[in-house]
């Protein structure tokens, strides 16, 4: 898959501005604050339809607008040129065009446009709470599938509901009560085992892939164990349902299943999240992302777009040197402060200032 072309119309620093792509590695150049992690954020909300820095909608709007326009080319692996147009308002429905045709609903957008963005933030797969780590598990499901992001919808609002009948029962159980979480506790017991064993075979099949993506960062081998077995997928989740629910009425929340999940990574037979170094997480944080970009090629059959926002900043010089030299196959934008060395290979710099394209410079000239 690859970017040919995007436009901007006021979205975030970016009054309109428009960039033509090739299909190699673009360097993306400006100072912070200039705009740079705005352009890779307008392309990965047409993969996923919400900002990877996790905002609401309004945060991309530029300030005194109500609406922004992100246009994009992209030219699918099969030879399908597609256009699409995503508006978002902060005053009703954001909508979405392909090929000028509306779609019905906005996440009907979800698989055709495919990227995989790392940033800084990810170390905080690695280090920070379990909300992060399901999330990341869930996107892959869905960047897998479509399908999967209604069973992930369906499971929040299952829970959503149960915990409603749990507040409202004051923490009181009587005939009412009873039945009401009897009704829940079944959709949930089938909804929730669907994604937990969705989320399980998804890290059977992607561990060997983190392994790899680790082992070429850090340019050794090492032992890497992702561990997903939550008790209840055991267990079964009807049964724990009804053995949790005298403590989910005393804590008025739903306690088990699989929106309370966490998956485990393992270094060297040590947590990642707390006995590995700032050097090893952020290692296994970019592992999970390219891991993740090469499962997904092979799955479906088709390269995303892989974005590096910032990427090179955060890593030592060997493992810089290392991803660069294990750039996967098919379309790379690397943002950066400065240009990159020759040995990624760069066929396009962009350079950025506030919000505007000052330069799209020949490869070999001074910036």
């Amino acid at each position: 898959m690859i970017l040919q072309q995007i436009q901007l119309s006021d979205f975030r620093n970016y009054t309109n501005t428009q960039i033509d792509f090739d299909s190699g590695v673009s360097a993306i150049i400006g100072s912070n604050g200039q705009g740079k992690t705005n352009l890779t954020e307008a392309l990965a909300y047409l993969s996923t339809m919400k900002s990877f820095r996790g905002v609401p909608t309004e945060a991309m709007i530029r300030l005194g607008t109500t609406t922004a326009f992100i246009r994009a080319r992209v030219l699918h692996d099969d030879g399908r040129e597609i256009l699409i147009e995503a508006r978002l308002t902060s005053q009703g429905r954001n909508q979405v065009l392909v090929n000028g045709t509306k779609l019905p609903k906005t996440r009907d957008l979800l698989g055709m446009v495919r990227t995989t963005v790392f940033s800084p933030d990810d170390l905080e797969l690695v280090k920070g709470g379990p909300h992060l780590r399901r999330d990341f598990l869930d996107d892959s499901l869905v960047a897998l599938a479509n399908k999967n992001d209604a069973l992930r919808l369906e499971v929040d609002r299952i829970v959503r509901q149960r915990n409603a009948v749990l507040k409202q029962s004051g923490g009181r159980l009587n005939s009412a009560v009873a039945s009401m979480l009897d009704l829940w506790d079944e959709k949930f017991s089938s909804t929730g085992t669907q994604l937990g064993n969705a989320r399980n075979e998804l890290v059977s099949k992607l561990t060997p892939f983190i392994v790899h993506a680790y082992e070429e960062l850090a340019q050794r081998p090492s032992n890497i164990v992702i561990d997903y077995s939550p008790d209840w997928l055991k267990i079964g989740l009807a049964k724990c349902l009804v053995e949790s629910r005298a403590e989910d009425l005393r804590r008025i929340v739903t306690t088990v299943g699989p929106h309370r999940d966490d998956f485990e990574i393992s270094i060297n037979n040590l947590p990642a999240r707390t006995h590995a170094s700032q050097g090893e997480q952020r290692t296994m944080a970019l592992a999970l992302r390219l891991a993740l970009h090469r499962f997904i090629s092979q799955s479906v059959g088709e390269i995303p777009i892989l974005i590096l926002d910032d990427v090179l900043s955060e890593l030592d010089p060997d493992r810089a040197r290392a991803l660069i030299n294990h750039f996967p196959v098919g379309q790379v934008l690397i943002t950066t402060a400065s240009d990159l060395p020759v040995d990624a290979h760069i066929t396009k710099r962009v350079l950025i200032k506030a919000g505007t394209v000052i330069s799209t410079p020949e490869l070999g000239d001074k910036i």
